[in-house]
């Protein structure tokens, strides 16, 4: 009888421990995509392809909106080779902010959005080996 009533008991516990696993790993998953997007938007700050190269994933497409301007794109490489030549933006400090929004975790996929004063990133992550990696981003420039 105290075999079944602790086999019982654990069988009602097993759920409570898988739920706080899950949502730990979420949490995980949530924090990584978030870091990953500052480290992308950083990395572009200051020039620092390194980091910025850390951040794409090997297939990475970048589909630029600009008012009446013809769409533009640009892979992983042309991101790479134009922060390396470009090196840290001109842009004012005050103005290098940014809101970033982690807007779906599914699995090994992610959707986040990057606010910033002159665009806003759409972006797509996908997590491969452990690591997040962003895999396309729709940017929409302001001005």
């Amino acid at each position: 009888m105290k075999a079944f009533l602790l086999g019982a008991s654990l069988c009602l516990l097993l759920p409570v421990v898988t739920s706080a696993q899950q949502n730990k790993s979420a949490s995980d998953d949530l924090s990584a995509v978030r870091a990953t997007v500052r480290d992308y938007i950083e990395a572009y700050y200051t020039g620092d392809c390194r980091r910025m190269e850390q951040t794409l994933h090997p297939h990475y497409l970048k589909h630029v909106i600009h008012g009446n301007i013809p769409m533009r794109e640009k892979t992983g490489l042309q991101m790479v080779q134009d922060v390396r030549f470009e090196g840290p933006t001109n842009l004012p400090r005050a103005e290098q902010t940014e809101e970033i929004s982690v807007l779906d975790v599914s699995g090994d996929i992610a959707s986040a959005k990057l606010v910033t004063p002159h665009w806003v990133d759409y972006m797509t992550l996908s997590k491969a080996d452990g690591e997040w990696k962003i895999l396309s981003v729709v940017q929409r420039i302001d001005n």
